[in-house]
């Protein structure tokens, strides 16, 4: 494919306004056409050329449209992705891919049926903080790892109103942020030997799960732990990680997603994804007997990389960095982990997966 790549955008809520439309049009290959708003044009303000739409049928009918865009509430994601392919357009798909392996599996046999590319959103592999912790692993630093913990805490008692809090598939905390570690972990370390989860719903009126503590276990003694309270009013570590040579310690979380809330694009700033100093991770380690301890400097994070991505697969230069298979797997760990937590022991992950 030559030119612009020419994209539609279902949804303009949190996910479509402030995490897929601002990287998207940063990226000049694409160009944002058309959007899906049920009420009112509100994305029209910030990006007045697009075509805003209510119906999404005006998407799947407008031979114009090149890539379809998905970021709606999970709930949905299986029906606007499947009805996308049919009309003959390459599809990303919000996190978490589907509520279910089953729906996964469909999408990515009629993906292939269809011809059409099909991705799915974890930009978390675009945090600097990953990418960091992806380098020093590539380079021994830790030595053979033993433990690590992936936290995502904070405080906040209360039971919004958000879908994410009510009851329903696909929804609660561990759909919503523990997908993130969970693909952090697999692209990382691989799929893991077995599972253990306790998840809660721990908040008062709470309808869908707020709380995860989550082990996964791999060979080589081998623990990574995935955790996430509501209930956290002291900042915890985002990553901790434990090796023979040393630990890494990291504290904080990306400043991407808080430059877009803000209104700022890759596009408009120079030093986009990078980390003030105050804010790099510990290391403490050894090379050839001399010990080593310090900060290092977080790589810059890169949100526009996944579309950069998406574009250079659809025209034929690249490999898709993240696959739907991939996305499937995690989806299929999360069910593997609600089984864990309801029959309160650790599942055998090679038993399972194909379950």
């Amino acid at each position: 494919m030559v030119g612009e790549l020419r994209v539609g955008l279902i949804g303009y809520g949190y996910a479509g306004c402030t995490l897929h439309a601002p990287v998207i049009t940063s990226v000049p290959e694409l160009k944002l056409t058309k959007v899906v708003e049920r009420k009112g044009t509100v994305s029209k303000k910030r990006y007045p050329w697009v075509n805003v739409v209510d119906d999404v049928r005006a998407l799947y009918e407008d031979p114009d449209i090149d890539l379809v865009v998905v970021t709606t509430p999970s709930t949905d994601h299986f029906t606007f992705t499947r009805d996308a392919l049919l009309a003959g357009k390459h599809v990303v798909v919000e996190k978490p891919f589907t509520p279910t392996s089953v729906e996964a599996d469909e999408l990515i046999a009629l993906a292939k049926r269809q011809g059409k590319v099909l991705s799915v959103f974890h930009n978390r592999r675009w945090d600097g903080d990953f990418l960091t912790i992806k380098e020093l692993l590539r380079q021994g630093r830790l030595g053979k790892l033993m433990e690590c913990e992936f936290r995502w805490d904070g405080f906040n008692p209360e039971v919004s109103g958000n879908w994410r809090d009510a009851a329903g598939p696909g929804t609660g905390v561990w759909y919503d942020l523990g997908v993130h570690f969970l693909d952090q972990a697999l692209c990382l370390f691989g799929i893991p030997e077995s599972i253990e989860a306790d998840i809660q719903t721990q908040r008062k009126g709470g309808a869908a799960p707020d709380y995860f503590d989550v082990t996964l276990r791999y060979p080589n003694h081998l623990k990574v732990i995935l955790k996430s309270s509501r209930f956290v009013r002291i900042p915890t570590p985002r990553y901790s990680l434990h090796g023979t040579l040393g630990s890494y310690v990291k504290y904080g979380t990306d400043p991407q997603e808080s430059a877009l809330i803000a209104g700022h694009t890759p596009a408009t700033v120079s030093d986009w994804g990078k980390e003030p100093s105050e804010m790099w991770g510990k290391l403490i380690t050894s090379i050839d007997g001399i010990h080593l301890e310090g900060n290092v400097e977080t790589f810059p994070g890169n949100y526009a990389g996944y579309y950069r991505n998406v574009n250079e697969h659809i025209a034929g230069r690249s490999e898709l960095e993240v696959k739907p298979e991939e996305a499937r797997t995690a989806v299929r760990i999360i069910e593997l982990a609600l089984k864990s937590c309801a029959e309160g022991k650790a599942i055998s992950i090679n038993e399972e997966l194909e379950g």
